[in-house]
């Protein structure tokens, strides 16, 4: 079947609702559907917008009627940590409730004020989305299609299901393997940058460890071509060369094309490589929700994106 896979929505549910009709999607008894085709959603449906619970909402509904599938993605992920009592001490969650991490998710918590059975119900639902995807020699995930990582993941037999978080709390903690290998999937891969050198992410927070092109970063490329996100970041990245002793990370252009999220780009949206795509174009920041056409083609190309402003709703 022929997809629609669409990056981080992020509470931007009117932006959603425009997306879905400009790509031939009808709302019918309640639920969006297209005749012949299938929605795949990237994850990150919470957060930073104004309506996450009608993002989830309408989400969960198309999953649920048959009409798209949809990933875990980072947030939530941290929404499930956030709500989640860590079994190994009763009186703390499995994400602290510092001010920057209730601040991250204060937008969600809004939209669920007065819909706390809603809020756990879809919590529930959280637990039970898969890491990643593979359709029809289609691939997707939130952040990194890695291998290594997510035969660590399948190692551990984690999830879908609704009571991996309480069996499974060091999944929360990055310093164990399997907490390292899902901030690998859902949140990209890392490199420590040199020098003691660091920079101001979008929210402001000091960052010492940039994300990097999974599918090309090598050492003796330089910092401003292994790192990935947003044209703001790249105008801070060093020009030295990456030292030897990280690893070396590529996706072959023979293996089945992989669209993921995440990253916050900008700029006119286009394929990162022959078969690898990021969707992610900052709706929740003014840039625009995008999603892309697939017909089974091995090859991507800009043609088959299809956007909309995040203020098509204003």
């Amino acid at each position: 079947m022929s997809c629609d896979i669409i990056a981080d929505v992020h509470g931007e549910r009117e932006a959603l609702e425009c997306l879905l009709y400009k790509l031939g999607y009808r709302c019918r008894a309640g639920t969006w559907r297209h005749p012949g085709r299938l929605a795949i959603f990237l994850g990150d449906l919470i957060d930073r917008g104004p309506d996450a619970r009608g993002v989830v909402r309408l989400v969960r509904g198309m999953v649920e009627a048959g009409s798209a599938r949809c990933v875990l993605g980072n947030h939530e992920f941290n929404a499930i940590a956030y709500h989640t009592r860590d079994p190994r001490q009763p009186e703390q969650h499995l994400r602290p409730h510092t001010e920057r991490n209730t601040d991250q998710h204060a937008d969600t918590l809004t939209s669920y004020a007065g819909h706390e059975a809603a809020l756990e119900s879809d919590l529930a639902w959280f637990r039970s989305l898969p890491f990643w995807l593979e359709h029809e020699g289609l691939r997707v995930v939130h952040a990194a299609w890695r291998p290594p990582s997510m035969a660590v993941i399948e190692a551990a037999e984690l999830g879908p299901s609704e009571d991996w978080p309480e069996t499974t709390p060091e999944a929360f903690d990055s310093d164990t393997p399997i907490g390292a290998a899902l901030e690998e999937v859902l949140k990209g891969v890392e490199w420590t940058l040199p020098d003691g050198m660091h920079f101001s992410d979008k929210d402001g927070n000091p960052r010492s460890a940039v994300r990097v092109r999974w599918w090309d970063a090598r050492p003796g490329l330089r910092w401003c071509d292994v790192g990935f996100g947003p044209s703001s970041l790249m105008a801070v990245l060093p020009d030295s060369r990456v030292p030897a002793g990280q690893p070396e990370l590529s996706y072959p252009a023979e293996a089945p094309p992989v669209l993921f999220g995440h990253y916050w780009l900008d700029g006119r949206p286009a394929p990162q490589a022959c078969n690898v795509a990021c969707l992610d174009y900052s709706v929740a920041r003014g840039g625009d929700l995008v999603a892309y056409r697939w017909d089974g083609e091995p090859m991507l190309s800009a043609e088959d994106f299809v956007a909309v402003p995040g203020e098509a709703h204003a």
